[in-house]
Formats: C-alpha cells, sequence, structure tokens
C-alpha cells in the first residue's frame, strides 16, 4: 500500500515470478482490493455493442492485459518508474448489459463515478468507442470541460447510425452537445480515409475540432504534431481517447474498422511521449479485437501506448505526493 511516505507497491519482479504466470493484471500491478491510496485505476470495460462493422472489442481488456505481462517497471523514454511514483491497480471490469446500449452508458459512468472518487486517475480498457462518452461525462463531473485528443482514423462525431444516438461512431458528437468538452481544445489525431461526404467535415469543425491527419503526422513528423497538441491543449485538464484503429492495420489488424494508410506504432508512442506535460486526467484506449489480431501485435501496441499513457499521469502526481519531480 502507499501512505505517501513509502513508495507505493510495484509489479513483483520478473526474477520472482515469471512473466506468464499469475494472474494477468495489467503490467502486473497490484489488483484494487489488495492496496489502498490508488492513484491511477486501470479498468476494462467488455462491451462492443456499439460497433459498425467487425464486433469482438469486448474482449480487448484481457487481451491488452495479457499483452502487457510484458511492460517492466522503468520508461527510458520518458525517464521514470511509473509504478514507484504512484499507485496503480487493476481495478477489473466494469460489466454492461451488452443488449441495452443505454443500461450499459448508465451502467459505465455511474461505476466510473466511483472509481474517480476515490481520488484515482482511469487508464480504462475497451470495449468499443461508445464507452468513450460516459467516461467523459465522469470526468467532467470532477474537472468541468476538458480538452480531448482523440486519435482514431475516424472522426465519431456522426449524429447517429440506423437512428441510435448510442453508438462507436457518435460519442464525441453527444458530449459536445453535452457541455462536458471545452470546445476551444479538442483535436483528431490520425483520422484518413474516404467519409460520407464533406458535410461530415464541415459539422465536426462547427463542433470546434481540429484534425491532424495521419498525412499530416507523416509529413510534418511526430515533434512538430506533438508540440501543435501542446499548443491547443495549455494548461486544461486532459482527456486522451485512444482507438487502436488510428495504427495502420500492419500494426494494429485486430481492429473492428481498420484503414489503411494509418499511423505506426512508433508514431503513436512518440506523440504521446511529446505530452508529457500536460495535464493528463484520465484516459481509455479502445476496439482492440483479439479474433483479427495475429501475434498479438494489435494488443502489445495497444499495452504499451496505455503504459504511456499511465507513465504521463504518473509524473504529474509524483510533486503530489512526494512534492518533487521523479527522478
Amino acid at each position: 500500500m502507499s501512505n505517501g511516505m513509502t513508495p507505493p507497491r510495484a509489479p513483483e519482479e520478473s526474477e520472482r515470478t515469471v512473466r506468464f504466470a499469475g494472474l494477468a493484471t495489467f503490467g502486473r500491478v497490484p489488483r484494487w482490493e489488495e492496496v489502498t491510496d490508488v492513484d491511477i485505476a486501470v479498468v476494462g470495460v467488455p462491451f462492443d455493442s456499439g460497433v459498425s462493422y467487425r464486433p469482438g472489442a469486448r474482449f480487448g481488456g484481457n487481451a491488452i492485459r495479457e499483452a502487457s505481462r510484458m511492460l517492466r517497471p522503468y520508461n527510458p523514454a520518458q525517464k521514470v518508474y511509473p509504478y514507484h511514483f504512484s499507485q496503480v491497480a487493476d481495478a477489473g471490469d466494469i460489466a454492461a448489459n451488452p443488449h441495452n446500449i443505454h443500461e450499459a452508458v448508465e451502467t459505465i459512468e455511474a461505476a466510473a463515478d466511483g472509481l474517480l472518487d476515490t481520488g484515482a486517475r482511469l487508464m480504462t480498457l475497451g470495449g468499443d468507442h461508445t464507452i468513450a462518452l460516459p467516461l467523459l461525462r465522469s470526468v467532467a463531473k470532477k474537472h468541468g470541460p476538458v480538452a480531448l485528443l482523440h486519435f482514431d482514423a475516424h472522426l465519431d462525431t456522426w449524429e447517429s447510425y440506423f437512428g441510435v444516438e448510442y453508438t462507436h461512431g457518435t460519442p464525441f458528437r453527444r458530449a459536445v452537445e453535452e457541455g462536458i468538452l471545452d470546445t476551444s481544445a479538442l483535436s483528431h489525431v490520425g483520422t484518413r480515409g474516404p467519409i460520407y461526404g464533406q458535410k461530415d467535415l464541415d459539422d465536426d469543425k462547427e463542433m470546434g475540432f481540429g484534425i491532424v491527419t495521419a498525412a499530416d503526422v507523416m509529413r510534418r513528423g511526430v515533434d512538430e504534431v506533438a508540440q501543435q497538441l501542446r499548443e491547443r491543449i495549455g494548461t486544461r485538464p486532459l482527456y486522451i481517447s485512444i482507438d487502436i484503429d488510428v495504427l495502420d492495420p500492419a500494426h494494429a489488424p485486430g481492429t473492428g474498422t481498420p484503414e489503411a494508410g494509418g499511423l505506426t506504432s512508433r508514431e503513436l508512442l512518440e506523440i504521446l511521449r511529446g505530452l508529457t506535460e500536460c495535464h493528463l486526467v484520465s484516459a481509455d484506449l479502445v476496439e482492440v479485437a483479439p479474433a483479427y489480431d495475429h501475434a498479438d501485435i494489435t494488443a502489445v501496441a495497444a499495452s504499451h501506448a496505455a503504459y504511456e499513457l499511465i507513465t504521463i499521469m504518473s509524473r504529474q502526481i509524483a510533486p503530489v505526493r512526494w512534492g518533487a519531480p521523479p527522478k
């Protein structure tokens, strides 16, 4: 446990427990019930009833946990031990009704409220992108309207699918409508591929979103893109939502709506590492569908992206807990 004077409990070292044995918590961190004063809660949401093409993301959280067994306690890219400067724990899964989207959204919001009320930040593993809406509702109750960085091949700001307002293609339109996003600091990153028409882009712009396409990342480079995003976010409380299909299918075949021409896993990780000074209050990573994965390519990429997000949050918690930045 952590009491502010002693280091939080870190995952067991590989010299003591082989990585392929035991319960697959994320990064082999302790379970929620094993510790107190949790700073960062990793939580799964096995829900994919909002998908429009290939299902299977309900199994994504556990696939990411399995792939995370190889994560180690020191992050050399950010020069910090993320588990030593904050108490990270795996809070298990939020079980939501797969047959009723409205009820599922309410269940996820209530469970997220409960976790955030403990003072923890959330690193949520989906599930499909429908879950971002209830998570944003919960975060906004704590921080007010938040800045949003949305990594995705798609806009996810459509009005509806077949008359249904809650799907994985609509969460951010609903979030804008509900006033839970800071519309001066919204960005999509990695978008690409055909859309239904120019109106999709016009509507998106009216909601306040800026767009950094996958081609922009390729042409301008990760450092310039990260700088642009930092300037747009400023010091606002930030929520990051990553749809794994932001990556090219070569790097993430295990997803429901793949699009050619995406980011590499290296580009995604480097952009995230460029956001270490941003005030990251919670994040999600969604749309990993292991049935379409090969050799855990997608789950491995997802586990590393989640690790970078946890590290960013841990860096920001360290001064509060220890009075100095991590070294």
